[in-house]
């Protein structure tokens, strides 16, 4: 079985005004854990967590990582690669989710 490495980068970090007005607990901007451009590498092997990483976050997109980590596709993004996002209603994160190819 394909045990790959995958890189994950924070594409972009947004912030939804208008509902954390009028639901959030006050929050103010996007989401201050992860940066624009932040790179991080899991280790095919364990799938572990990366060392930062959000643990919101990573429950959200876990599923692409061990998919793409395991040789899978997805049949709306391009082989090896795929685009997802937080949970995060308020501060959602985007992310490229890539197979790193040896």
């Amino acid at each position: 079985m394909v045990m790959a490495d995958i890189r994950i980068t924070v594409l972009r970090r947004t912030f939804n005004e208008d509902a954390a007005e009028q639901y959030g607990p006050g929050f103010h901007g996007p989401c201050e854990m992860l940066h624009d451009g932040q790179v991080f590498i899991v280790d095919g092997r364990s799938l572990a967590m990366p060392e930062g990483f959000c643990s919101w976050a990573w429950a959200a997109i876990h599923t692409y990582v061990v998919t793409l980590a395991r040789g899978g596709n997805f049949v709306s993004s391009k082989p090896g690669k795929t685009v997802t996002c937080c949970t995060d209603g308020y501060r959602p994160v985007i992310f490229a989710v890539e197979r790193v190819d040896d």
